[in-house]
C-alpha cells in the first residue's frame, strides 16, 4: 500500500470509531433518562447496568448503524480533503478515480467482516444478556399482540388460544383438539391455561373435557383445576420480537425449520432477520461508494452541503429499509426480497454517482 492507502484507511477507521463512541454515549445518555426510575425501583445493580447492559446496548447500536455511520465518516473527512483540494492534487498526479476508491474499500472490507461476525456470532450472545436484564430489571411484563393464536403442537392435536400474556405465563379462552384421522375424538375447553416452569407443566382452569369413542358415545367432565403436561410451553405461542436476535446462526437456522414444521408462519420474520443481518453488513460497501462519489468534488458551501446530502440520504435509506420490513411482515413481501432492496436500489444509485463523479 502506499502512503496514500495509509492514510485514508487511517482517516476512515479512526473517524468510523470516534463517530461510533459519540453515538453511543449519547444513546446512553437518553436511555438512562427514560429508565433509571425503573432501574432505581427494581433494584438494578449498577455494575450489571454498566458492564453488561450498556455495553451490549452499545454494540448492537453500533452494528445497526454502521452502514449509516460509514456514510457519514466519509463525508466529513473526505469532504475536508475536497474541500482543501487535496482529491484535486490526487487526481492532477496521475491517479485515477478508481485507483482512489482502493483504500476506501480495503476499510470497508474490514468493517464487512467484523459487521459480519458480531451480527451472526457475537451479537447474540450480547444480545441474550441484554434481554435478560430488561425482562427482570426493566420491561417485566408484556402481551403478545396476536390474537386468536392456533397450534398442531403435535399431530393431530390442536391448541387455540384467545390471547396470551407472555409476562404472567397465561393464555385465556383455551382450547384442545384431539383429532383421531377426520374424526374429532377429545376437546378441551377452558378459561384459561398457565405455564408452571418450574415443573414444565400447564395449569388449566374450570375445564370442561368432553371425548367420544369410536361408536360415537360422548362422555363428558367438568374440572376445576387440572395440572398436566403438553407437548408446548409458553414461548411456542409469542416472546418479545427481541428475542429473535439472541439466535446465532445456526439457531436461526434451526428455529425457522421449526417454525415451518408448526405452520405458525413465524418463519417469515426469523427469515427476515437471518437475512437483514447479511443485507446491513453489506450496506457498508453501498454507503461507503456513494459517499466517495458524493464527497470528492468540491463544492461551494463545503462540508455542510455534504453533510445535508448525506443526512438526506441516509434518512431516505433508513425508511426504505423500515418500510421494506413492514411489507415482508404484512404485505407477503418475500423475506429475501424485503432485506435486499434497499441494498439493491441503493447499489444502483451508487453505481450511477460513481459514473459521474470523475466528471
Amino acid at each position: 500500500m502506499r502512503i496514500l492507502d495509509r492514510y485514508i484507511i487511517r482517516n476512515f477507521l479512526g473517524t468510523f470509531f470516534l463517530m461510533v463512541a459519540l453515538f453511543c454515549v449519547v444513546a446512553v445518555v437518553f436511555d438512562i433518562a427514560e429508565n433509571l426510575e425503573r432501574l432505581i425501583e427494581n433494584g438494578a445493580p449498577w455494575v450489571e447496568v454498566l458492564g453488561s447492559y450498556y455495553v451490549s446496548f452499545c454494540l448492537a447500536l453500533g452494528n445497526m448503524l454502521s452502514a449509516f455511520i460509514v456514510f457519514l465518516t466519509i463525508l466529513l473527512f473526505t469532504s475536508r480533503l475536497a474541500q482543501r483540494s487535496e482529491i484535486i492534487a490526487v487526481l492532477a498526479g496521475g491517479i485515477s478515480f478508481q485507483r482512489l476508491m482502493r483504500p476506501y474499500f480495503i476499510a470497508s472490507t474490514f468493517l464487512v467482516a467484523g459487521s459480519l461476525l458480531i451480527a451472526h456470532v457475537i451479537l447474540p450472545v450480547s444480545n441474550e444478556r441484554k434481554l435478560d436484564f430488561e425482562v427482570e430489571y426493566i420491561h417485566k411484563e408484556f402481551h403478545i399482540a396476536e390474537q386468536h393464536l392456533y397450534r398442531e403442537i403435535q399431530p393431530g392435536t390442536v391448541v387455540y388460544f384467545r390471547s396470551v400474556n407472555a409476562g404472567r405465563k397465561v393464555g385465556y379462552r383455551f382450547v384442545l383438539e384431539q383429532w383421531d384421522g377426520d374424526r374429532l375424538a377429545e376437546k378441551w375447553m377452558a378459561s384459561k391455561a398457565k405455564w408452571v416452569p418450574e415443573a414444565e407443566t400447564w395449569r388449566i382452569s374450570n375445564l370442561r373435557r368432553r371425548s367420544w369413542d369410536a361408536e360415537g358415545l360422548e362422555r363428558f367432565e367438568r374440572i376445576a383445576v387440572l395440572d398436566t403436561a403438553l407437548v408446548m410451553s409458553i414461548e411456542d405461542f409469542g416472546q418479545r420480537s427481541q428475542a429473535m436476535s439472541t439466535l446465532d446462526w445456526r439457531e436461526l437456522k434451526a428455529a425457522i425449520e421449526r417454525e415451518r414444521a408448526k405452520g405458525s408462519g413465524g418463519e417469515r420474520l426469523l427469515q427476515l432477520e437471518s437475512h437483514t443481518r447479511t443485507s446491513n453488513a453489506f450496506a457498508i460497501y453501498i454507503m461507503a461508494l456513494i459517499g466517495v462519489s458524493v464527497a470528492s468534488r468540491r463544492q461551494r458551501g463545503g462540508t455542510g452541503i455534504h453533510i445535508l446530502i448525506g443526512v438526506v440520504i441516509g434518512f431516505v435509506y433508513v425508511f426504505s429499509a423500515k418500510l421494506m420490513s413492514v411489507s415482508a411482515t404484512h404485505a407477503g413481501i418475500p423475506p429475501m426480497v424485503a432485506a435486499w432492496t434497499p441494498n439493491v436500489l441503493f447499489g444502483l444509485l451508487g453505481i450511477l454517482l460513481y459514473r459521474k463523479a470523475p466528471k
